[in-house]
């Protein structure tokens, strides 16, 4: 029934179509030479077979030359002007050929279909009417003897069916169609927002990546610094020794940015366990003033995901900088605990604490919404890398009794079955 869609294309899409063209083009050469058979058995001798002989040759040349030059239109939109004419055309050459060659009644098949498929229904259903009247009309003229009452019930029969299944049709491409943009539409703007969606998590991330590793290396740089400045003139050997720990501090940093540019793990993270890199970082904070020590509690399975130790780091990173800051305290502890389904991250301190009370926990896993409630991106940032990782985050804390944050993360069953593998010898507590 879409003989109309390929035909005048020069090619069909799929091989379906390929063998449809193939069927309606058979059928079509069928019934014209069998019409032009009948014709030249009934009527030979008759002065104008020359005539008709020749006015089957021109529908058979207009449906040809029809389909190559004038195609159809696509599914769903209007049919041009050249493809009218072409229908037009043939469709006159036929019904002078059906007045001197009643044989030429079935030819009307192809051009029912043509018409049914190419024109909107308010036309084609008129035009199918007037075709199928001029077939039953042929019928009857021809007919002889008394009427067969096939001659005018099976003409109309066959072309309501054909009309209702091509309007059928029709309009269930057209429901499909609709579908299918609706689909579509709605794909590109579920890509948008995951783009959308990809930018804010990029961008929230950065701002995590920067607070934990570059913000938190620059303000140790400038407290050295100033504490260098400071005893220059009556202690230059602690100056100095002053400015070597921000310089290794710099390099430190340095050694982030660029495996942060190059999207890789921490660079404390490279080559060593997260027990090893816990234990460097709280060898590393501490200093005059302040004792940081770590513990290792029961055997971390191997290996651990790549992202859930970065995370841990990370914040260990930032909870610690967040008691130099703001704690004021002179001991803090790491505490790395591994059970058979999640591994915890205890930081402690014996600061002066703070109300958690009012940092509600919505708060805390948006940094925008964080800013007007909190000093810093310290907590809204460890959460949200906790939760990353399917864990959470909590904080304990007292005006005056110190603060304790958590992180829970859970394991998957295949890391926690290996629970009987462990990194090695638990490091010794830095203090």
């Amino acid at each position: 029934m879409r003989e109309a869609e390929g035909l005048g294309t020069g090619s069909a899409g799929s091989p379906d179509e390929r063998r449809l063209l193939v069927v309606v083009h058979a059928a079509f050469l069928l019934l014209l030479g069998s019409s032009f058979a009948r014709f030249l058995t009934r009527d030979q001798g008759e002065s104008r077979t020359a005539w008709v002989a020749g006015l089957f040759a021109v529908f058979a040349l207009l449906y040809a030359l029809g389909h190559l030059l004038a195609p159809p239109p696509c599914a769903g939109t209007p049919p041009g002007a050249r493809h009218l004419v072409w229908l037009a055309s043939v469709s006159a050459v036929w019904a002078a050929l059906l007045a001197l060659a009643p044989s030429a009644t079935w030819c009307a098949m192809p051009l029912l279909f043509a018409g049914l498929y190419a024109l909107p229904p308010r036309i084609a259903v008129p035009l199918a009417a007037v075709l199928t009247a001029l077939v039953v009309v042929s019928e009857v003229r021809a007919a002889e003897g008394p009427l067969n009452p096939n001659m005018v019930v099976a003409p109309i029969a066959v072309a309501a069916v054909a009309t209702a299944v091509f309007v059928h049709l029709q309009r269930q491409g057209a429901r499909q169609r609709a579908l299918i943009d609706d689909l579509v539409r709605t794909r590109r703007d579920l890509a948008a927002t995951e783009r959308r969606a990809g930018v804010l998590a990029e961008r929230q991330r950065l701002s995590a990546e920067i607070h934990d590793t570059l913000a938190q290396g620059l303000s140790s740089q400038r407290m050295l610094l100033q504490a260098a400045q400071r005893v220059w003139p009556t202690d230059p050997e602690t100056a100095r020794a002053h400015v070597r720990e921000a310089a290794d501090v710099t390099a430190r940093s340095l050694a982030e940015a660029r495996r942060f540019v190059h999207d890789l793990a921490p660079a404390d993270l490279a080559g060593q366990s997260l027990p090893a890199a816990l234990a460097a970082l709280a060898e590393r904070e501490s200093g005059p003033g302040l004792t940081v020590g770590f513990h290792l509690v029961g055997d971390l399975p191997v290996p651990l995901p790549e992202r859930t130790e970065a995370a841990l780091l990370r914040i260990a990173q930032g909870a610690l900088a967040n008691v130099r800051e703001h704690a004021a305290a002179t001991r803090a502890a790491l505490t790395l605990t591994c059970l058979d389904e999640q591994v915890s991250l205890d930081v402690a301190d014996n600061g002066r604490g703070f109300d958690p009370a009012p940092i509600r926990p919505a708060t805390l896993a948006s940094p925008t919404a964080a800013r007007g409630r909190t000093r810093g991106h310290g907590l809204p940032a460890m959460r949200i890398r906790a939760r990353q990782s399917g864990g959470t985050l909590t904080v304990e804390s007292a005006p005056g009794e110190g603060t304790v944050v958590t992180a829970a993360i859970p394991l998957a069953p295949a890391e926690a079955a290996r629970a009987d593998t462990a990194y090695g010898p638990t490091p010794e507590p830095a203090a």
